[in-house]
């Protein structure tokens, strides 16, 4: 049985990936503030380097997958610093500081990082600078830390997704519409993730969007 160390697994789409790897026999472990295994506030680096190291003390790590995420989409000069610095910790500080602590493990075990960014980190789009920032952060990251690390055999893919339908948008002003053909679904996502472990190969880089642009507003 293969172990699974993931982030942002209580909801949405770590939610599914969660679901699809435990139906096929990993063993999957999440951190996060609530419904969690390893109970920790990504924010908190002390914190999370201290349960980490204790955790690795008695597991070793086939994937890691990167998963938590927040979102502010608002003119930069409306965003306080506290909010900010709070996106930046959990969508960028917290991803690399994990792929830190568990690289040895990797390394060991030949494993799998898949960090989950988002389409933005791909484009440039009005009132998206922030969030942009720490995603395609994340993504060149991963891109980066591959060609370090491939020689040992581990494997590192960034997923990009398009909107999917997920409490990630139930403090935004906007929505994914509810047309089918313009959102994506937790569960594509996850089949995706299940797929990128399986190839023969490495998928570095994967974007998936819907058929469609639709955006509701609230």
């Amino acid at each position: 049985m293969k172990t699974v160390l993931m982030s942002g697994g209580s909801s949405g789409i770590g939610k599914a990936i969660k679901n699809i790897l435990t139906c096929n026999e990993y063993e999957v472990f999440n951190i996060g503030r609530n419904e969690a295994e390893i109970v920790c506030d990504l924010r908190d680096t002390e914190a999370l380097e201290k349960k980490v190291k204790a955790w690795l003390k008695s597991h070793e790590v086939d994937v890691l997958i990167n998963c938590a995420g927040v979102g502010v989409f608002d003119p930069h000069e409306t965003i306080s610093p506290s909010k900010i610095k709070n996106l930046i910790d959990i969508n960028l500080t917290a991803p690399i500081i994990l792929s830190s602590l568990c690289l040895r493990s990797l390394q060991k075990q030949s494993g799998h990082i898949i960090n989950i960014t988002s389409i933005e980190a791909t484009r440039h789009a009005k009132y998206s600078a922030l969030y942009t920032a720490t995603k395609s952060g994340l993504r060149d990251f991963g891109h980066c830390l591959f060609e370090e690390v491939r020689k040992s055999g581990v494997r590192v893919t960034s997923i990009n997704p398009d909107m999917t339908q997920t409490p990630f948008f139930d403090a935004l002003h906007f929505k994914p519409s509810e047309d089918e053909s313009t959102h994506l679904l937790p569960e594509t996502i996850a089949q995706s993730v299940w797929d990128v472990l399986h190839v023969n190969g490495v998928i570095t880089d994967l974007s998936i969007r819907p058929q469609k642009v639709g955006i509701a507003k609230k």
